[in-house]
């Protein structure tokens, strides 16, 4: 199989990359492509590594990345327009504007470039959002099958139609897709042990944490911090402080931005970090969290959900709170115990590195593909 992996990052991620290495941008694709990945940002080349090692020929596609796109285009004689590349992502993703942003010579004909050119049995898309239906109908003729996968709210159905499978990780999503009429599969996210040799080795220098976004976005989650922030002693690391009222307490523990390698990093250093889930989760524990604050060793304080037993045993490798009472009791209590602390997070991390890899999911994913490739042919 010959697959394409589509993916967008965010746009905070690239700024912060590109400000750090000025003469990036003036680089080949090759060598651009080669530095954001090496940044661990997201899902990185989690897949197409691996899938490459099973046999695979798999390529990754970061089809917002502005400096980055511009520069294949440029290799391979695509014509754009620079004032389109500079057009907000976020218009990508707005349904009513979605088909005449198609038609500017801007990003999306740079993707549509790299697909035809590649011509993958595969086409897997990590951003549900980016691609009109009318440009997945265009797609079809160039590729076997169209993959999508997810693990955040749905975007609009015309959005989803164009798909011949999506996986999520939410399995209350599955039984949804299918009443649209596509195929849809629970495939589960995980951790990559490439990580372990970036972030090298270190003590742990931070005793809780909370590792993710802050802001007036996350509105629903912000009690729970809050409460945190003014009864135990944890340390937030991630994106949106700044948007915070300046009488929040989570602004005094506020470490800054940390993404790809470094976040990892703050995880790393961490004897316990916190996890919560988006409301789109309803019930159902499946964030990438879970298998990265395991993965690097922390003791993971995860929200209580009905099918977290099925990925951790619950006390002995993670442990799981119910209300923000508990959660900051336990931060506490294992702090003021860290050998207990230690037990179950190197329970945690072997429970990870045995079932959770990027290895074992590929070994998973082959066979949903090639099954579904063969139905569509």
């Amino acid at each position: 199989m010959r697959i394409a992996v589509v993916d967008t990052y965010y746009a905070r991620f690239l700024s912060a990359h590109y400000a750090s290495q000025r003469q990036l941008k003036h680089q080949s694709y090759s060598v651009q492509l080669d530095s954001l990945v090496s940044s661990a940002f997201g899902t990185s080349d989690f897949y197409s590594r691996h899938l490459n090692e099973m046999g695979c020929e798999t390529i990754d596609l970061i089809v917002n990345g502005i400096q980055l796109q511009s520069a294949w285009a440029r290799e391979n004689g695509v014509s754009f327009n620079p004032l389109a590349l500079k057009l907000p992502h976020r218009l990508f993703r707005l349904p009513f504007v979605g088909h005449r942003l198609a038609l500017l010579p801007g990003l999306m004909d740079i993707a549509l470039a790299q697909i035809r050119a590649y011509r993958p049995d595969v086409l897997y898309c990590q951003d549900l959002s980016f691609f009109p239906a009318d440009i997945l109908t265009q797609l079809k003729r160039h590729v076997g099958l169209i993959v999508g996968q997810i693990a955040c709210p749905l975007p609009p159905e015309e959005f989803l139609k164009g798909y011949d499978l999506i996986l999520t990780s939410f399995p209350h999503f599955v039984d949804r897709i299918r009443k649209l009429g596509v195929a849809s599969e629970y495939f589960r996210i995980g951790f990559d042990t490439r990580v372990l040799e970036l972030i090298g080795g270190g003590g742990k220098d931070v005793g809780a944490s909370f590792v993710g976004g802050v802001s007036r976005h996350h509105d629903k989650a912000m009690p729970l911090l809050e409460h945190l922030a003014v009864n135990t002693p944890i340390q937030f690391f991630g994106y949106g402080a700044k948007t915070l009222p300046r009488s929040s307490p989570i602004r005094r523990r506020h470490n800054g931005e940390v993404w790809g390698v470094n976040m990892y990093r703050a995880l790393a250093r961490s004897r316990v970090t916190l996890n919560r889930h988006i409301n789109v989760a309803e019930n159902y524990a499946n964030n990438m969290r879970l298998y990265e604050a395991t993965g690097v060793g922390a003791l993971l304080i995860t929200d209580h959900k009905e099918n977290l037993g099925e990925l951790f045993e619950v006390g002995k490798e993670v442990v799981a709170y119910s209300s923000k009472e508990e959660a900051a009791e336990m931060i506490r209590y294992y702090l003021a115990h860290p050998q207990e602390a230690e037990v179950i997070a190197k329970a945690g991390q072997a429970r990870t590195l045995r079932d959770h890899t990027y290895r074992r999911r590929m070994e998973e994913l082959v066979p949903i593909l090639q099954r579904h490739l063969g139905g569509t042919r």
